[in-house]
């Protein structure tokens, strides 16, 4: 197939819709680059300095010279794991890898979704051209062509106990670029073999250490880390939101988000998020009827908010180390000429990272289902109606707005809480002992990814009662009005779901808003800041 073929088939794949794309090789990838692979926001191209890419190939030759000259290197010439104690007659070496990708196709559990798998095979990429691994850049070229041409493995999300490595669902990934098991392409599920011979490429043969350098990494659980802080950033800045509209349906104090009170106590994520929730209510001034103290999860927010706000600091630091590591082994180090037995395959920092994020997660969602019971409950919101019912007085009777929808975010956000059992304390001694303290790493980043999609769903759920109970006020407390960025907030929420006077169902509105608050369409429309500038 010609070249310009090529391109027309990566532009009509739908992954490259603008120019826009991400050079692999010689330069640190940031969190924000695998997403906008992962999202088909951009393709990846490889780095054309001659420099790397000369130091790619010196690795895959210095290490096939080394194997020449008789030299024993572990998953080369040796069994895997517990076996390494096993030699490997150098006629069977070539078929080694190989055997590798195939023994560990047994994973189970759901599919990874689009988004997640580009981000897995872009994090495997950006690590294997740190230049440590061994491979030639037809294995990087390949790796590339998965993203650019949309052709997504079929990966399994169970399997990994995060060392060594995620061997059993990035199987799949080095399944696909030998031509063996299934791909979805174009919309369909599609033999992998079928699929390079259409693009008019021919299946990979793996060369000694490529099944290896593949399958003995961390990124399964990097790719999911890095699609769960974007989630998780855009979450802290839509729960400040929604304080602000809770505090005026609630007719509450703006006093409470002083800028004082949080210099005093100097954590900058609460600052911060205090300062988001303070913009919001500019020009709200206190009166002396308001309640002297609003209940904590008004008053508390920016506490609560600024824990997960200040986790991201360090979270990035941690997956953007791990994203830009040489992760499995062993490493080959052409310039020392030496071959490094090691752990690098260790997904302890993805593993505590994703532990402690999905625990401020999960405190994000119980914040937001507090201050929904307080605006639905008669007894605590200052005068709005029973459940918020926007009913005639004839109808009233009847009618029970959001009773329903509280009941349910509180089932959302029990079994976020429920999940934040830290999963890096469930280590398993497994492969006869060899891996006996592994990380259960991609168990963590799984485990944050549904936390964070419940969490979402009570986000949801609360935006529609703030942004009801906010009508509400207005129309009953004339003093009541609304900034700017509020205003604009509750008039593109109102797009996806009008005022409830009468009862209805509320399913598909939750479910669009929800989709609008994980794809991060809500926030991006309605911040007048990007969620990303405090944590950094």
């Amino acid at each position: 197939m010609a070249e310009d073929d090529l391109t027309a088939r990566r532009s009509a794949s739908g992954v490259r819709g603008s120019s826009e794309t991400v050079r692999i090789g010689g330069r640190r990838l940031t969190i924000e680059d695998v997403s906008a692979v992962a999202c088909a926001r951009a393709g990846v191209e490889l780095n054309g300095d001659p420099t790397w890419r000369a130091h790619i190939e010196r690795g895959a030759a210095f290490l096939r010279a080394r194997l020449d000259a008789g030299a024993t290197v572990y998953g080369v010439n040796t069994g895997y794991g517990d076996a390494c104690v096993v030699g490997v007659p150098p006629e069977l070496v070539e078929a080694l890898p190989l055997q590798l990708t195939r023994y560990h196709g047994c994973g189970m559990g759901r599919l990874l979704e689009p988004a997640e798998t580009r981000a897995v095979v872009a994090a495997r990429l950006n690590s294997l051209a740190y230049g440590y691994s061994g491979v030639r850049m037809v294995l990087l070229e390949r790796l590339a062509d998965l993203i650019n041409f949309d052709v997504l493995p079929r990966i399994p999300a169970e399997g990994s106990v995060g060392a060594s490595g995620d061997l059993t669902p990035l199987s799949y990934v080095a399944a696909a670029l030998v031509g063996e098991r299934e791909v979805a392409f174009g919309g369909q599920v599609r033999a992998a073999s079928e699929v390079w011979s259409e693009l008019g490429r021919a299946p990979l043969q793996l060369a000694p250490k490529e099944g290896l350098a593949l399958m003995n990494g961390t990124a399964v659980m990097t790719g999911l880390a890095c699609l769960a802080f974007v989630r998780a950033a855009q979450l802290t800045r839509l729960a400040a939101r929604l304080t602000a509209l809770s505090t005026i349906a609630l007719d509450g104090r703006a006093a409470h988000f002083d800028a004082t009170i949080f210099e005093v106590k100097p954590h900058a994520g609460q600052a911060q998020a205090a300062g988001w929730i303070r913009d919001d209510l500019a020009g709200r001034e206190d009166t002396a009827g308001q309640r002297l103290q609003d209940r904590y999860s008004i008053r508390c927010a920016p506490h609560v908010i600024g824990v997960a706000q200040d986790a991201l600091s360090w979270v990035r630091r941690d997956v953007e180390n791990e994203l830009n590591s040489a992760n499995d082994n062993p490493l080959i180090d052409v310039d020392g000429e030496r071959i490094l037995h090691g752990g690098n395959f260790y997904g302890g920092h993805i593993a505590f990272a994703m532990d402690a994020l999905k625990t401020a997660v999960a405190n994000l969602a119980d914040l937001m289902d507090r201050q929904f019971a307080l605006i639905v409950d008669d007894k605590f919101n200052n005068g709005l109606p029973r459940n918020l019912s926007g009913a005639s007085s004839a109808r009233a009777p009847i009618c029970h707005g959001f009773k329903a929808v509280q009941i349910s975010s509180s089932a959302w956000t029990a079994e976020a809480l429920k999940l934040t059992m830290p999963a890096s304390v469930f280590s398993r001694s497994t492969e006869a002992h060899n891996q006996d303290k592994v990380s259960m790493g991609t168990i963590a980043a799984r485990d944050c990814l549904r936390v964070l999609e419940l969490t979402e769903q009570v986000a949801a759920a609360h935006t529609l009662a703030a942004v009801q109970a906010a009508r509400l006020r207005l129309s009953i407390t004339p003093r009541t009005s609304l900034t700017a960025p509020l205003a604009t907030f509750v008039e593109r929420v109102g797009a996806i779901s009008p005022f409830v006077g009468e009862d209805r169902p509320l399913e598909r509105e939750l479910r669009a808003l929800t989709q609008s608050i994980a794809d991060g369409q809500l926030v991006a429309a309605c911040a007048p800041r990007a969620y990303d500038e405090t944590v950094r």
